[in-house]
């Protein structure tokens, strides 16, 4: 089934849209700061928003969480995207309401029942040509994961990273280049993502604490927001011996990158950073990888 009126999409006006990943938990109740941040980066309070809840197995529970909350921030034109199997996900009233729709919002759960869900679909299609024509995509905890083209499927670490203890599977591709994670300090997840990357030396690892977004913005400038931080670790320069050990057995790793960056970092912009760390050339030729979003 093809999207309906594709000389219609093809016309559209196209420029770079917006990404927000967010590291689950964002606060829906008090001062929701990051939900703010997510309806103003869409256009305000009258703006288009989808609440797209395929990643969660109560999605009407979820669903009445995110209305209340946008709600209660003013929003006047929210609804919700209820995508319950592949038929729903290829129907084109749902495809042409993401197409419509100023700002997404992927709701959490578990990112494998999304991408089974939706993943190569039209709705997938049709987010992607939202994303290029300036809209806003977000997505917190499972919908973070998804955001990259190769998502965190399965596994977990205990103490220590190990070879083999992270599945990777197909991720919505608007980020490549990156593994992403969420609930990263509060779950202790260094280590899995330490794993990832270790395992696909060719990702860069980008771990994000929870009421935290991740804000690729249209200008192209990048900016932590929330309550945490986003860790960033590049071991593609690094020394492992994953090459030498059985799966399931502990990793070496030597000269492994990190970068952290707390709330309120902003690079890109105009009018430079609001912190006084200079971006390194390792974490500058991140960022630059990190604004191409597809």
């Amino acid at each position: 089934m093809a999207l309906r009126n594709p000389a219609g999409i093809g016309a559209m006006s196209v420029k770079a849209g917006s990404l927000m990943i967010i590291g689950g938990g964002e606060d829906r109740t008090d001062d929701k700061n990051v939900l703010e941040r997510f309806l103003k980066q869409c256009g305000g309070k009258d703006s288009k928003i989808c609440v797209l809840t395929a990643a969660s197995t109560v999605p009407e529970k979820i669903w009445a969480q995110y209305d209340e909350a946008f709600a209660n921030l003013g929003a006047r034109n929210h609804t919700h995207l209820l995508i319950e199997d592949r038929a729903q996900a290829d129907d084109p009233d749902n495809c042409e309401a993401v197409l419509a729709a100023d700002g997404i919002f992927i709701t959490g759960g578990a990112q494998t029942r999304l991408l089974e869900t939706t993943g190569d679909s039209q709705l997938h299609k049709a987010l992607h040509v939202a994303l290029r024509r300036g809209a806003c995509i977000a997505g917190t905890s499972a919908g973070a994961s998804a955001m990259a083209a190769r998502m965190l499927a399965s596994g977990t670490t205990e103490l220590q990273a190990a070879k083999g203890a992270i599945a990777l599977g197909q991720g919505y591709g608007f980020v490549r280049h990156f593994v992403i994670d969420q609930h990263f300090s509060e779950r202790h997840r260094l280590t899995r993502l330490l794993s990832a990357v270790a395992d696909n030396p060719d990702l860069v690892g980008i771990g994000i604490d929870e009421d935290t977004a991740f804000l690729i913005a249209q200008d192209g400038s990048v900016e932590v927001l929330g309550n945490g931080a986003v860790t960033i670790i590049d071991a593609r320069q690094a020394v492992t011996n994953v090459a030498d050990i059985d799966t399931g057995q502990c990793l070496e790793m030597a000269d492994v990158r990190l970068h952290l960056l707390p709330s309120g970092t902003l690079y890109g912009a105009p009018g430079g950073a609001t912190t006084p760390l200079v971006p390194t050339a390792a974490l500058a030729e991140i960022l630059r990888r990190l604004v191409k979003i597809s």
